[in-house]
């Protein structure tokens, strides 16, 4: 598997993973690294098949038209966001590229239509969950009771050993795995649904 994580412009982290025998690749949160993004496939020969929004807020969805231009790739996201796609996908629904298969799950609660997306080990949280911390439930859209769903019913009974890649530079560092985020991250330590709730609400 070939595997990026990029960061060129501001804070947003985007993600590209290919099929080394076949060279179908898939971007997710193309952001405002597009341009990166781009020069890094054409240097690869990698075919940029699909492009996956994990929501869809304009900074994670800038770049999509880009490379749907570029590589004719069709953008993908879940069916609730309002952004302009050409693959809607539901919970646990996977996409093919390659020999390597992308997972989706749904984990609403920055969003409605927030995705996390599992590749093999490689887990991309979005605005779900970052390095040491996760994403704001008061925009709209956003549900504290929803991110509850998503980090401990969805999320924390992965594999420990399986890694994090978040949507922001927000952390200590630029990934992590849930078992460590299980030790370390005060947001997920042991609470009721209402003690989250309410834990989401401070400042």
């Amino acid at each position: 598997m070939f595997f990026k994580q990029v960061k060129r412009h501001g804070d947003n982290f985007s993600y590209v993973i290919a099929d080394e025998a076949t060279l179908e690749a898939i971007v997710i949160d193309p952001s405002f690294n597009s341009d990166e993004i781009a020069r890094i496939a054409r240097a690869k020969g990698l075919q940029v098949k699909y492009v996956v929004n994990t929501h869809q807020h304009a900074d994670h969805v800038a770049g999509n038209e880009e490379l749907k231009s570029a590589f004719n790739a069709k953008i993908v996201a879940y069916k609730l966001a309002r952004t302009r796609k050409d693959v809607s996908v539901d919970d646990r629904q996977t996409l093919a590229f390659g020999n390597l298969t992308a997972k989706v799950i749904h984990t609403p609660g920055h969003s409605p239509d927030g995705i996390c997306i599992l590749v093999g080990s490689k887990l991309f949280t979005g605005d779900t969950l970052f390095v040491g911390e996760c994403g704001r439930t008061d925009l709209l859209g956003g549900s504290a009771s929803d991110l509850y769903d998503s980090l401990f019913v969805k999320l924390m009974t992965l594999d420990d050993d399986t890694e994090v890649y978040p949507g922001h530079d927000y952390g200590r560092k630029p990934h992590s795995t849930i078992g460590e985020e299980k030790r370390t991250n005060y947001v997920l330590e042991k609470r009721t649904r209402q003690e989250f709730i309410e834990f989401m609400k401070e400042p």
